[in-house]
């Protein structure tokens, strides 16, 4: 690897848990070695874009706002600063003006004099419970820089239950003024971990599309956190996106899991119309049991191979990181609107 981001199959990743580690424990910084995610794999991978959730774990006692807050703190002191290196990404404008700077001439050393072959990086909020009911914590968390928010974990919050609640409610009626004020400020939503029910409200009450950030099929694998044909085809008709996961127990219910075992995810979403709605969401530092060949991001241009001996380059570059992109660059908020 020359370290350099592959310009002909970027890969988006649209969730990832550093921020979690490095709130558990002071130690873990962006290169430490307990993590799957750095910008050392980030660039051998040829990822474009990451994405890092905003979870508060169990761990921590009730979620509060300052959890959120004490996050974004690691994320700008480790992850997009001088020594993390990574770009923050909030303006659909941003990909846009990369894209140009991308194209102009590069120095005669190889190098371009701005940062353009840095990652950029996307926060996200992996379940609302944080918010403490306060929508103008919401628009705090605009404010400084999330793009994108999950109402739920697995469990129920003041918000919406999530998929393993066992009574399998929808959202409540904060829920809904929360779904409300993240149409109006531009805040994309995410429908991994919400509850069956969920899913369906946040769709009708959804001015932009939404998307399932880190969900394989349930009809190959039948983990609850998984999609039901009818909702991925509901996700297809709106527009909206399906990342797939890399955690052992969504691709297969038993034995060893490898690369190859995410094929027939990728068969099932295809045959339902979904083969231009497909990305990647792998879960990184939220995984306890690795994919064999999908360790970590630096095995992506390995899992591209694989995919290439299966489908044609211009599905496997939409899969690896086109369809994202296009999604960012339609459905991210402008500068112009803030």
């Amino acid at each position: 690897m020359n370290g350099k981001l592959n310009a002909k199959r970027p890969v988006v990743d649209f969730h990832c848990d550093v921020l979690c580690k490095m709130q558990l424990d002071s130690k873990v910084d962006f290169s430490h070695p307990s993590l799957d995610v750095t910008k050392e794999r980030l660039l051998a991978g040829h990822v474009r874009l990451q994405t890092f959730a905003i979870y508060i774990s169990q761990v921590l006692g009730t979620p509060r706002f300052e959890h959120i807050v004490r996050q974004i703190e690691l994320f700008r002191q480790h992850v997009v600063s001088s020594s993390g290196g990574l770009r923050p990404l909030l303006w659909r404008e941003d990909l846009a003006e990369q894209d140009e700077q991308a194209e102009k001439p590069k120095h005669l050393d190889g190098n371009r004099a701005d940062q353009t072959d840095s990652p950029w990086a996307l926060l996200s909020l992996e379940g609302a419970d944080a918010l403490e009911g306060n929508p103008l914590y919401a628009e705090l968390c605009y404010a400084i820089g999330i793009r994108l928010i999950g109402l739920t974990w697995n469990h129920a919050n003041w918000a919406a239950d999530g998929i393993m609640e066992p009574r399998g409610g929808g959202l409540t009626r904060k829920g809904r003024e929360l779904v409300k004020r993240s149409n109006e400020l531009g805040l994309l939503l995410d429908v991994s971990h919400l509850s069956v029910q969920g899913f369906w409200e946040v769709l009708e009450e959804a001015t932009l599309p939404p998307i399932a950030s880190h969900s394989n099929a349930f009809a190959v694998c039948s983990h609850p956190r998984n999609l039901r044909d009818d909702q991925i085809r509901a996700l297809i008709a709106c527009d909206g996106r399906i990342g797939l996961t890399f955690v052992t127990m969504f691709i297969k219910e038993q034995g060893t899991v490898t690369a190859e075992d995410l094929l027939p995810h990728i068969e099932h979403i295809c045959a339902l119309g979904g083969a231009r709605h497909m990305m990647f969401g792998s879960d990184f530092d939220g995984i306890e049991r690795h994919v064999q060949g999908l360790e970590h991001p630096g095995k992506y241009p390995e899992f591209a191979e694989l995919l290439l001996k299966h489908y044609p380059e211009e599905l496997v570059t939409g899969w690896l990181g086109g369809h994202a992109l296009h999604y960012l660059q339609t459905n991210l908020p402008s500068k112009r609107s803030f």
